[in-house]
């Protein structure tokens, strides 16, 4: 509706053929997931239709880069759609909506961080009050028509082309509200997470959803055609809706906070399916293997806290305004599902079994209509901002192939043949690094000389008298190793102990196959006395480590005070 609204009023008619048209595509949807369930019951997500019937790895990173980018907009567009909700009703919180939509997701993510069927548990009854609200309101608003007309005084006229009315328009709408569409995939992809018999439990759920989504959107329409409801940037229209039958009473807040509810769990899906989907693709090696890490209630819990910082940077960049979000919205999904249908269609053409023909024809028909949605998204939501998600999609996948090559070329160089390569004992030196004779020196040096090495100590001092003074203490203590002292004019540690090292290399007597590098260090008892002292040995840790033939060792002393 806000696409057509600038042709006025008698625009408004169109709400119903295009919600019609959304509501046929939802079925075809749901029928065609509903084959991708029966073909994988462990598990159908586009993804995995896609790795399973094409050879090429490309569709399948198609289908899971389409679907990332598609949950994190899901997060942002639902948080922003449930504070403008709030912000409808109450519009002091209006100034404030980005910062409520943050503290939404930060919400989200402690909920889903504690495991899915706990959040499982704690989303269900809102889910349920939301729906009961929508069918009472779409009840009452048939009630409502029946005392005053199905043709009231605000029903604008139906059948009206109004000038100015093309293609394009009607088509920029209806991609829009396909945007209702998204999430369909997410039940496919967490089939095995549902109850015994969980193949036929996760089909009665997309039967549900189509149903219940069908009534919703269709009744939802109907009546903003009759009463005439316009877009207003600052009263979403149902407020305006539920406003006009039940005026600011309890019925109407009601309405309104089931529905601020209720776009807030929307997103809770995405953080079921984004960590889910991100896991299974890290662990085919395209994207790094931290997000297939379980957190302590066995959630993917790298996956969640990436799907909020990528959330709440759309969040901050667009200001929680839904409309600013939509045009970047659905595209990565009607992608994933046309890649899924093809996928699918070559199954079916591959295995063949039972009704193969009816399934081929059912995929069939959904390929072609995902796809045309697709490009209508694509036309007509490009100059909008769906251009950035045109550019992302390629560049995530570039991102994917380049994780790959990296995690295959790693792979390739640490492999060894068990038959020809064998350990083998090599020299080594240590190199134990002291700034005096104290008891962490003398933990660490006790250490070095147990591990049957060839030790030598390196002190670094900034003037003549500091060396003089160590070598005479180092004498006074006993020579327990031989002590090497190196001069910094400049008072850096680095750059002489990395010359050390450097002349150990190149050591005619005798290069070591290893030089060990061993770093004493104090352990405070008291978190805070960290900052008290400077942090020499990570400085040491990481400077040392570009060098090839080099290992590092830090020998821990634990303060007692």
């Amino acid at each position: 509706m806000t696409e057509l609204i600038g042709l006025g009023s008698s625009a408004k008619w169109l709400i119903i053929p295009i919600t019609t048209a959304t509501v046929a595509l939802l079925g075809i949807l749901i029928l065609s997931y509903i084959m991708g369930v029966t073909a994988y019951p462990t598990g159908g997500g586009a993804y995995a239709i896609a790795k399973d019937n094409f050879k090429n790895h490309w569709p399948s990173l198609l289908a899971s880069s389409s679907l990332l980018v598609d949950y994190v907009l899901t997060v942002a567009v639902s948080v922003s759609a449930a504070v403008e909700a709030v912000s409808s009703a109450y519009p002091p919180v209006r100034p404030y909506e980005t910062m409520l939509a943050i503290v939404c997701v930060f919400i989200l993510v402690m909920i889903n961080l504690r495991g899915v069927a706990e959040s499982a548990v704690i989303f269900a009854w809102p889910t349920f009050l939301f729906m009961a609200c929508m069918l009472f309101l779409i009840i009452n608003g048939f009630l409502d028509d029946l005392q005053h007309g199905f043709v009231q005084d605000t029903t604008p006229p139906f059948g009206t082309f109004p000038q100015g009315l093309t293609t394009l328009l009607i088509l920029k709408a209806f991609s829009s509200a396909c945007s209702a569409l998204t999430g369909i995939e997410t039940i496919s992809n967490a089939v095995p997470i549902f109850r015994e018999p969980k193949q036929k439990s996760a089909i009665k759920t997309y039967i549900a959803l189509g149903i219940l989504t069908g009534v919703t959107l269709f009744g939802f329409a109907y009546h903003l055609y009759v009463k005439g409801v316009a877009p207003d940037p600052n009263n979403t229209m149902l407020s305006q809706l539920a406003e006009g039958y039940f005026g600011h009473g309890a019925i109407y807040q009601v309405i309104i906070w089931s529905t601020f509810v209720v776009l807030i769990l929307a997103a809770n899906s995405t953080f079921t399916g984004f960590p889910q989907l991100s896991a299974i693709v890290a662990a085919d090696g395209f994207l790094p293997r931290a997000l297939t890490n379980r957190g302590d209630r066995l959630g993917y819990s790298n996956g969640i806290f990436v799907l909020a910082g990528l959330a709440s940077i759309l969040i901050i960049t667009f200001h929680a305004q839904t409309n600013a979000l939509i045009p970047l919205y659905a595209i990565g999904v009607f992608l994933s599902f046309t890649v899924a249908q093809v996928g699918l269609l070559r199954r079916w053409k591959r295995v063949k079994g039972p009704h193969w023909a009816s399934k081929f024809a059912i995929n069939f028909i959904g390929s072609i209509i995902t796809a045309v949605v697709a490009v209508i998204f694509a036309v007509t939501k490009f100059v909008d901002g769906a251009w950035v998600v045109l550019i992302v999609l390629p560049l995530i996948i570039a991102f994917s192939n380049l994780v790959k090559k990296h995690y295959n070329q790693i792979a390739m160089e640490l492999r060894i043949d068990p038959k020809q390569t064998r350990p083998t004992q090599h020299r080594i030196i240590s190199i134990v690094l002291v700034s005096g004779v104290h008891r962490v020196v003398n933990n660490t040096v006790t250490f070095a000389k147990s591990l049957g090495t060839e030790v030598i100590a390196v002190y670094v001092g900034f003037d003549d008298e500091s060396i003089d003074k160590m070598e005479h203490k180092w004498e006074e203590w006993g020579n327990p190793c031989r002590l090497i002292t190196l001069k910094s004019p400049y008072r850096s540690i680095l750059e002489p102990i990395s010359r050390f090292i450097q002349t150990l290399e190149r050591w005619e007597g005798g290069k070591p196959d290893h030089i060990h590098i061993i770093v004493p260090q104090f352990i405070p008892r008291k978190w805070w006395h960290h900052i008290l002292h400077n942090q020499s040995a990570l400085l040491l840790r990481a400077w040392l480590f570009r060098h090839k033939d080099v290992i590092i060792t830090t020998v821990p002393y634990h303060l007692q005070q």
